[in-house]
């Protein structure tokens, strides 16, 4: 490992164990600070990000990816208001798990501890840079934050300007630190990093998210790709269904919530497609249906590929399915087991629908963009868990928690014949 990695990784060990014993006052001291220079310095982050986002319109960059990597003062002063909001969140650590007073007399606690320290490996989103640094600080770790190439300038300013507020805390400012380096090697570094870095979570695409499973040593939570459904079913209500589509699809369609295939029930296809084509269209949609959906309008035959891709784009499959089994097959043939919508007006489609979509979220009768930290009341998110271990959907502070076992005696000594209390 190089010798600029090393230095910011054992800083980070050496700052997480300083930070994993302070109450939640300096933390959330340390936090407002945070919030208040980022508002008081965002001309100067507005100034770095402009250069990134400069730098991709010249590389080609679609607008879309564009909006996620794009900063202005308003954006700047939500990003801190986030920060604000962890800093009122109720703080896991100490938090017992569970608890009990066994037959011998010992006393036992389950209790939530920091992890210690986190590397974070994300794409252009200058906003994940304060959201994990956040998030990591309330919950007593450091983080590695490791962003891509296209938000450097952006992810060094934000650093920058977290790192010199929190020299006037009590937090170390050497928890929060940018892993040196824009090339590949530096995200190798982090991710064989194992023994200084405690835990990894990669928030972007398939490939990058792939790339960190397959390739790390360090243990990896994997954070899912957005391939949500919409689902309407037969008894819908048909003007709700095209209001929650399109705002599951076009409110927003480059974040992983967003909607990227709609399917309908075959008996209510001549009522909702005609609508939902026309709403779309009117939108800047694209949609990529198959032969059915083709029947109500002008649309791109749908491929194979088109079912699997989290499109991040006014872009949309769909397909029309026979029953609500088909379309439960379909979620789990193609589906990133992110989000998944039903909307309908029978109670028994919606309960069989949310029994059998194995997915971290299922929405019934409501947008797949409100599956989000900051929508749930977790305040500000690491990102969305599609594993089934540890953590599942938005993850907020507790998830970025481990748990020791505490157990409190009088004395009490294990013998062959059974628990004695010495004196």
């Amino acid at each position: 490992m190089s010798t600029e990695f090393l230095k910011v990784a054992h800083a980070a060990r050496e700052a997480a164990a300083e930070l994993a014993p302070l109450p939640r006052a300096p933390k959330d001291h340390a936090l407002r600070v945070l919030a208040d220079a980022l508002v008081a310095r965002a001309a100067e982050i507005v100034e770095a990000n402009a250069r990134d986002v400069e730098r991709a319109r010249a590389q080609g960059t679609a607008e879309t990816m564009i909006d996620r990597l794009r900063l202005d003062e308003s954006r700047v002063a939500a990003i801190a208001d986030a920060v604000r909001q962890v800093a009122d969140l109720p703080d896991p650590v100490g938090e017992v798990v569970r608890g009990s007073t066994l037959p011998n007399g010992l006393e036992l606690r389950q209790v939530r501890v920091p992890i210690g320290v986190i590397g974070i490996i994300y794409e252009g989103r200058p906003n994940v840079t304060v959201d994990a640094a956040a998030l990591c600080l309330k919950s007593g770790n450091a983080v590695l934050l490791r962003g891509s190439s296209s938000a450097y300038a952006s992810n060094t300013a934000l650093v920058q300007v977290m790192q010199e507020a929190l020299q006037a805390t009590e937090v170390p400012a050497e928890a929060v630190q940018l892993v040196p380096g824009q090339t590949r090697d530096s995200v190798k570094e982090l991710m064989r990093a194992r023994g200084l870095v405690d835990v990894l979570i990669p928030r972007g695409g398939a490939s990058l998210i792939n790339s960190v499973v397959e390739e790390s040593t360090v243990p990896v939570i994997e954070t899912g790709v957005g391939n949500c459904h919409v689902y309407v079913d037969a008894e819908a209500d048909v003007e709700l269904a095209v209001q929650i589509l399109l705002n599951a699809k076009a409110q927003r369609p480059s974040v992983c919530n967003a909607a990227e295939t709609f399917l309908v029930h075959e008996e209510i296809a001549d009522a909702f497609v005609p609508r939902a084509l026309e709403a779309l269209r009117e939108a800047g949609v694209t949609v990529h249906g198959d032969e059915r959906i083709a029947r109500y309008g002008e649309v791109v035959p749908a491929t194979e590929d088109d079912y699997l891709t989290e499109y991040v784009s006014l872009d949309i499959a769909a397909a029309v399915v026979g029953s609500l089994e088909e379309a439960v097959t379909h979620i789990r043939r193609y589906g990133s087991g992110h989000t998944d919508a039903i909307v309908t007006r029978s109670q028994r489609a919606a309960r069989r629908f949310v029994a059998l979509v194995d997915s971290a979220a299922v929405a019934v009768n409501a947008s797949t963009r409100f599956t989000d930290g900051g929508e749930f009341g977790f305040g500000a998110e690491i990102g969305i868990s599609t594993q089934k271990l540890h953590a599942r959907g938005p993850m907020g502070l507790p998830e970025l928690t481990s748990t020791k076992w505490i157990y409190t005696g009088e004395g009490h000594l294990r013998t062959s014949e059974g628990t004695v209390v010495a004196g």
